[in-house]
């Protein structure tokens, strides 16, 4: 597929979010949008599974006769093996066709609301007392197809959903092309699309991807495999799937995230860009208050957790194996190094961790200045501090930094410190990474090199010397010498100023005495 092409699928599909934008706010019809798409996706998934099976008897899944007893013979069979390659099942009758093919039926299209729920439960169902159940729980529970969003009565609910459906199933998806991920690079823009309007809530979601491809070229430096990957507020996914791009083979992805929706939009996300259900494990609960991979250590972390968010802080948390050995907890209003010490305890000893937090982190002293003190002098975790430009993430403008950390580190007698902040475009009311910065961020990271104005390689002791105060102008100089001032040209300048005053004062006095005028003073 070419670029042109993959562009106009864009915005084919932003189009169709067209049907629902101004009927409700950004975050509102994403889930709708999106849950369409995947439900498409599923169905034509699905009938090239069950037709690949079918081929030597030459028969089309979504012809089948249901009730028939052949028929009832052959969905049996493809529905046992479905699940248990798929994780999944749909019956003709349900494939996103069959029902865009009703809604579009002349000269009376079909009322298809409330069979339309029913398969959406059903697939959940299909997946019961699979290995694919946790997966598929209510995975479709943002989609009320009942709101008066939608329309005030059934009938205008069920002709908006039609239209969306009808347009959807003119799409071609190209799942045939193994060699590209089109839609799921389609559901990426989307995903970015719907995180540019929905305000400060997009933080809950989405991280732009900018961002995204730095922390995970960071984390898959000098490999081409990793083992496993792990976001513990993993949003909608998206950072957890540009590290797989990164390398050839990722094995396991793990992640959590507390809000609900947003956990569905990933478990979504996973399964669109073909990643087997058993190859991934998503949790919905609170990562700090209550963790779910515990017992577990991992390759890459990378994460983009909520700025100076919120946590309890208990006491008893002085006894958990993530904070026990600091001594302090984060304070209750600034939960930003919770999230490191978390992430901290998951890595692995030969793998990498990146994490996007506010500037205070750096600096900040009391509970925080005494954990980062911890890491840096007692542990030696600390790889690299990277300063990325303000408002570049959507709903806050505050400048933001990546610190990177290894527990066996290639240098272990300094820290890289890069200063970005000045290296971005302005696209209307957002600053954005490009491809050059981007770059330019990782080869210094990997090649560790210094560069005037830009980067730094800083001893250890002098981190040490400045009480472990990690804020960046202390070890990167980006001050511009102003031009020396030339006093005489200066004065000579004023001089001439102070001559050519008089002479006009003169010509006006002259210009006021021929009209009879009093001259201004």
């Amino acid at each position: 597929m070419t670029q042109d092409q993959k562009k106009a699928l864009e915005r084919q599909l932003w189009n169709i979010a067209d049907q629902l934008r101004g009927k409700m706010n950004a975050d509102e019809f994403r889930d709708y949008c999106l849950g369409f798409i995947f439900y498409k996706y599923l169905s034509e998934r699905l009938s090239r599974y069950a037709n690949d099976i079918l081929s030597e008897d030459d028969v089309n899944f979504s012809d089948i006769d249901e009730e028939t007893e052949e028929g009832a013979e052959y969905l049996e069979a493809i529905q046992e093996e479905a699940v248990a390659e798929l994780g999944y099942f749909l019956r003709p009758a349900e494939l996103f066709h069959s029902l865009a093919a009703r809604a579009a039926k002349k000269p009376k299209p079909e009322f298809i609301l409330d069979d339309l729920t029913e398969v959406l439960n059903n697939i959940e169902n299909s997946t019961m007392g699979a290995a694919s159940e946790d997966d598929f729980d209510k995975l479709f529970e943002d989609l009320d197809l009942t709101s008066t969003k939608l329309g005030r009565t059934a009938n205008d609910k069920n002709a908006l959903i039609a239209k969306i459906l009808v347009h959807l199933d003119e799409i071609d998806f190209r799942l045939d092309d193994a060699e590209s991920d089109v839609l799921g690079d389609a559901y990426e823009y989307l995903i970015g699309q719907f995180a540019s309007g929905a305000g400060k809530k997009a933080g809950e979601f989405y991280t732009p991807q900018g961002v995204s491809t730095i922390l995970a070229r960071i984390v898959t430096t000098g490999k081409t495999r990793i083992k496993s990957v792990y976001d513990p507020t993993c949003g909608s996914g998206s950072l957890l799937l540009r590290v797989a791009r990164e390398v050839d083979h990722v094995g396991d992805f793990y992640g959590q995230e507390m809000n609900r929706t947003t956990y569905n939009l990933a478990r979504m996300n996973m399964i669109l860009h073909g990643v087997h259900y058993r190859n991934f494990d998503l949790r919905q609960e609170d990562t700090l208050e209550r963790p779910q991979h515990l017992e577990m250590k991992f390759e890459a972390v990378v994460a983009n957790p909520p700025f100076s968010a919120k946590w309890s802080a208990k006491e008893l948390f002085l006894a958990d194996d993530r904070f026990a050995q600091y001594g302090k907890l984060a304070p209750t209003s600034k939960a930003d190094f919770a999230f490191v010490q978390h992430m901290l305890y998951h890595l692995d000893d030969n793998g990498t961790m990146a994490v996007v937090l506010p500037h205070g982190v750096l600096f900040r002293g009391a509970a925080e200045g005494h954990i980062r003190r911890y890491l840096i002098e007692k542990q030696n975790w600390l790889d690299a501090v990277i300063g990325l430009p303000a408002n570049i993430f959507y709903g806050t403008s505050i400048p933001t930094s990546i610190l990177v950390f290894k527990k066996c580190r290639e240098h272990p007698d300094d820290v890289l410190f890069i200063d970005a902040s000045a290296h971005f475009e302005k696209v209307k009311n957002q600053n954005l990474l490009r491809p050059q910065d981007i770059d330019k961020i990782v080869a210094t990271y990997r090649q560790r090199t210094a560069e005037d104005k830009y980067s730094a390689i800083v001893p250890l002791r002098e981190i040490e010397e400045n009480d472990y105060n990690l804020n960046i102008p202390r070890y990167v100089d980006t001050f511009e010498e102003e031009e020396p001032v030339d006093l005489a040209a200066v004065t000579a300048e004023l001089a001439q100023l102070e001559t050519d005053m008089t002479e006009i004062d003169d010509t006006i006095r002259g210009f006021c005495a021929e009209l009879g005028i009093e001259a201004p003073v």
